[in-house]
């Protein structure tokens, strides 16, 4: 009895050499000697440590107190660490399936028949223990494919989660030099509000002696009131980028004010020689790379559907009409056995399933390529700013200094009635702009430092 009911069985194991190859993604490409933006970013260790908290080279407490924050109350990152909780559990789940499943009951039922000739009906118990055991034979390697498939999600969705903290910790720099610039444009303003008031008492003075025309005092009001609109746009972006930085840190942007401060970090090291090895840390790439995995391993899915399906199962259990004497010998019964169901007629849809898989496999490969092609094109960008950040830097305050002495000899000449006031507006406005530009050239100068040093700081920790 029990090798008829496993004939099934010794079927399917001869087939077993039959079983779907596992599908392999293609290598990777070897990454470039070094990166055009820069020759000197070779395979080589870095000069300089960048720490995984790269944003702590900046050597700013606050900063570093916004960071601690951000990975608490985000609430992005939230959503995100509930993925990869879901995700877990899917592997737990599709790991769960190879073994067998056993389960267990208890039935009592009373039951009349129907009455007889005689008006009579008979009544019975029936009482039962039973217990239950079936398991899928795993012999084509679908659950095993489909293991290796929820592995590679999760670590996809791990990854996803590192690329979006990382690209929040990089966002929150960038939001906070840009609140530290506008406090330092605000500040800025507020010096030449000062100076501008003072020019026009000064041209009122002049004026009320003769000395000049009333036109000086209408160039010098409008001077004044030009600056003094500038500076309540200055105050509305400041508070704009200090509500943004609050919902980054998940707060109310009532619940939540920093001190105002108009400096700005100093730049740190940025080392001089980086591996272009380093983009295969990136969080980003190692999700691709994760999700390319799991479209191949469905391949596999997809083409054992083509073999049959092999399930065993057993039972066992005890019943009977009492349950005094319910476990015993007379009241034994079991059963135990083998199944094969192959498909015969589908209408092409395993067929369709396995062209499917393939595509979206290909779909992936070249989303990670583009994921490597996308990284490598921040890179360069990012090496190219930089570079021209600190020429520009160079540039911008040597521009300033010329237009500080130049309003200084303005103003000695205005006292001494050579020139009009409108030589004074005009050194005015060229002082404010060539401050306002310095300053937006060292806050770009940062933001170009802090994407470097996330490339550099910024790896995907092994899990």
């Amino acid at each position: 009895m029990l090798k008829t009911a496993l004939a099934p069985l010794t079927v399917a194991l001869l087939l077993a050499g039959c079983a779907v190859t596992s599908q392999h993604p293609p290598a990777d490409a070897p990454p470039p000697e070094h990166f055009t933006g820069s020759p000197e970013w070779r395979r080589v260790a870095p000069e300089v440590a960048v720490p995984e908290a790269w944003w702590t080279m900046f050597k700013d407490p606050v900063l570093d107190s916004l960071q601690a924050d951000l990975v608490v109350g985000n609430q992005n990152l939230a959503a995100a660490l509930a993925q990869v909780a879901s995700a877990r559990a899917v592997l737990a789940a599709s790991r769960s399936a190879i073994f067998p499943t056993l389960s267990v009951g208890a039935g009592s039922t009373r039951s009349a028949s129907a009455e007889n000739g005689n008006g009579q009906r008979t009544v019975s118990t029936n009482n039962s223990l039973t217990a239950n055991a079936a398991w899928e034979v795993d012999l084509w390697g679908r659950l095993a494919e489909g293991v290796k498939a929820a592995g590679a999600n999760y670590r996809a969705n791990q990854a996803d989660l590192a690329a979006l903290r990382l690209s929040a910790q990089a966002t929150l720099t960038q939001s906070y030099f840009a609140l530290r610039t506008a406090e330092a444009q605000q500040a800025l303003l507020e010096r030449t509000v000062n100076a501008n008031q003072r020019a026009l008492e000064l041209t009122e003075v002049r004026y009320a002696s003769g000395v000049v025309a009333q036109t000086d005092v209408l160039q010098a009001r409008t001077q004044l009131r030009s600056v003094q609109s500038q500076l309540s746009d200055m105050r509305t972006e400041r508070a704009q980028i200090e509500h943004a930085i609050a919902a980054q840190l998940g707060k109310l942007p009532g619940q939540f004010q920093l001190l105002p401060s108009s400096r700005l970090p100093e730049l740190p090291p940025v080392p001089d020689l980086v591996p272009s090895t380093m983009l295969a840390q990136r969080p980003d790439i190692a999700a691709a790379r994760a999700r390319q995995t799991a479209a191949y391993a469905q391949i596999g899915i997809a083409d054992a559907a083509f073999f049959p399906s092999i399930d065993l199962s057993a039972s066992a259990g005890y019943r009977g009409s009492s349950w005094s004497n319910l476990i015993s010998a007379p009241n034994l019964l079991w059963s135990i056995g083998a199944a094969v169901a192959q498909p015969i007629f589908d209408g092409g849809q395993r067929k369709l399933a396995s062209a499917q898989a393939r595509a979206s496999a290909d779909a992936a490969t070249a989303n990670y390529r583009q994921a490597v092609l996308t990284a490598f094109q921040e890179v360069e960008d990012n090496l190219v700013q930089f570079a021209e950040s600190g020429a520009a830097l160079a540039l911008q305050r040597d521009a300033f200094e010329a237009a500080q002495r130049n309003l200084d000899i303005v103003l000695a000449q205005y006292r001494a009635g050579t020139v009009s006031f409108l030589n004074v507006s005009a050194a005015q406005s060229s002082l404010l702009s060539a401050e306002a530009n310095l300053l937006s050239a060292r806050n770009r100068q940062l933001v170009a430092a802090n994407l470097l040093l996330k490339n550099l700081g910024g790896r995907l920790q092994a899990q």
